[in-house]
């Protein structure tokens, strides 16, 4: 039976749209064209901050290259924190999974800018996100913990950079700067505030007295 080319190209076409309808029913940030185009015109940044609330930079270790089982090699860096602690993303990006894999147990996957992968795991549980969400640097996506190959090992989140189409690289020397940390700087207590306005009232008037004046003051 010979098949007229019509209708290969009308079987091709329909076979077409139904892979491109699976595809994005099954990973939702393929809707995101725009956002896709932009990450990829965007240069990921040579500094990132630490993805855990409230920790510092100075005190993570590099552990790039470890040895793990199975005759694996670290690829990635381990940042502990008490249990629950919130997880935030380095970059602005597009999430690509909340879900489970068998070494990173509760595991989000974002791309980011440059169209580099971030890789978030161990996680006790998940923030308000879904695949196809667009987050910020700072978006919550997680809580510390220690599922997937992790469990009974102390809370941390094991965080992974990746290109899109290579190798994973140390995220270490992203997050080694002192100028990246994870918290907003808050403003000072009221009272600190109040503390710090009586000095400086206080040094004006000091400022005013007569010369010789801080001499009642010496005992």
């Amino acid at each position: 039976m010979r098949i007229r080319p019509r209708a290969v190209l009308a079987i091709t076409i329909v076979a077409g749209v139904s892979a491109a309808v699976i595809a994005v029913c099954n990973q939702p940030a393929l809707l995101q064209v725009g956002g896709l185009i932009s990450l990829l015109a965007e240069e990921s940044p040579p500094k990132l901050p630490v993805p855990v609330q409230q920790v510092a930079s100075k005190d993570l270790e590099d552990t790039w290259g470890a040895p793990r089982s199975g005759n694996r090699r670290h690829e990635g860096i381990d940042i502990f924190a008490p249990l629950g602690r919130p997880v935030l993303s380095t970059t602005n990006g597009i999430v690509f999974k909340v879900g489970e894999d068998d070494l990173g147990g509760h595991v989000v996957r974002v791309l980011g800018p440059g169209w580099q992968w971030h890789y978030y795991a161990h996680l006790d549980r998940f923030g308000d996100i879904r695949p196809g969400s667009n987050v910020q640097p700072g978006t919550v996506l997680g809580y510390v913990g220690n599922t997937g190959n992790a469990s009974g090992t102390p809370y941390h989140l094991h965080y992974g950079v990746y290109r899109f189409l290579g190798s994973a690289q140390n995220p270490y020397p992203l997050l080694a700067t002192q100028s990246a940390e994870s918290d907003i700087k808050k403003p000072a207590p009221k009272s600190a505030r109040k503390d710090h306005s009586t000095r400086h009232h206080s040094k004006k008037h000091a400022t005013a007295r007569k010369p010789g004046s801080h001499k009642l003051n010496k005992y």
